[in-house]
């Protein structure tokens, strides 16, 4: 998979993101509450070989991008994976702020040509340009750092998969390849429907990242049809919420998601060291014994 190891870690743990405990979710909040909180795990899994962090563009993500930034030697070949735009950080600026409000603030200062393209696709409700700009917006904070995908996240990949809107899948990948130099990826609830939308609008072998669990927790259309598409269709795969947010004890989760050879990533997030060791091994015990089996 170009630009993406075995191995990733994901940012949820960091947000009070739990979709199935929100007391977990606000311990998690609360716990990582600065920039400093999140740079500590962050240190702790790269000591441990993480190489890959899958991220939103949540604000303090971006002052993350400046630590590793700041700090070559230190994290040398560390690697962003963004998603964006982020959909909820706009949704709850726009009522507050309404929508000029909204592209003032989202805008820095000198960036007159994102400025006029913003206020064109808000004149002329072309979603596609207000895509393009919000994208810009964001890349703006990993300019420093790696970046070899850049993914367009869920809630918007599945509103468009939703409306049948499947064209501007295709300018968004064209977009961050011509202006950034990257592939793009998709995150989605839906990986069979997202599979036949991207190849009709000629994206072959696509980067998707969505649930890939034994419960076929948040997988639409269940396993089965999601084995197939692995099976019989070239899809460079990433596996996340692989524990079910809990609902599944790790090993039982890891050695089932090992067991799909058609899956080429996984993702997990932690909050601790030890977390971030056992789930490490476990990828690695059981990627081992299926080798080993041939």
């Amino acid at each position: 998979m170009s630009g993406i190891d075995r191995i990733l870690f994901g940012d949820n743990q960091f947000f009070g993101v739990n979709h199935m405990s929100e007391e977990k979710a606000r311990a998690q909040q609360m716990r990582f509450r600065d920039t400093d909180s999140i740079i500590r795990v962050l240190d702790d899994a790269y000591d441990r070989g993480i190489r890959s962090f899958m991220c939103t563009t949540h604000d303090e993500i971006g002052k993350v991008a400046d630590h590793v930034a700041a700090h070559p030697k230190r994290y040398e070949g560390f690697r962003f994976l963004p998603g964006m735009p982020y959909a909820h950080k706009y949704a709850n600026m726009l009522t507050e702020l309404g929508v000029v409000g909204t592209l003032k603030a989202v805008t820095p200062g000198g960036l007159v040509d994102t400025v006029a393209r913003g206020a064109k696709s808000t004149f002329s409700r072309d979603l596609g340009e207000l895509t393009r700009m919000l994208v810009d917006v964001e890349m703006a904070r990993f300019a420093q750092v790696e970046t070899p995908v850049v993914f367009m996240q869920n809630v918007v990949t599945d509103l468009l998969l939703g409306l049948g809107a499947h064209q501007f899948f295709a300018e968004f990948a064209d977009h961050v390849h011509r202006r950034f130099g990257v592939e793009a990826g998709f995150f989605t609830m839906n990986l069979p429907a997202l599979v036949d939308a991207l190849e009709q609008v000629g994206i072959p072998n696509p980067i998707v990242c969505c649930n890939y669990n034994k419960i076929g927790f948040r997988m639409s259309g269940g396993i089965g049809a999601y084995d197939r598409v692995l099976e019989e269709r070239p899809v460079r795969c990433i596996a996340m919420s692989v524990f079910a947010s809990g609902a599944i004890a790790p090993a039982e989760a890891i050695e089932w998601v090992c067991a799909r050879p058609g899956i080429q990533s996984i993702a997990f997030g932690a909050s601790s060291d030890a977390n971030i060791a056992a789930t490490i091994e476990l990828i690695q015990r059981f990627d081992g014994a299926r080798a080993a089996a041939g």
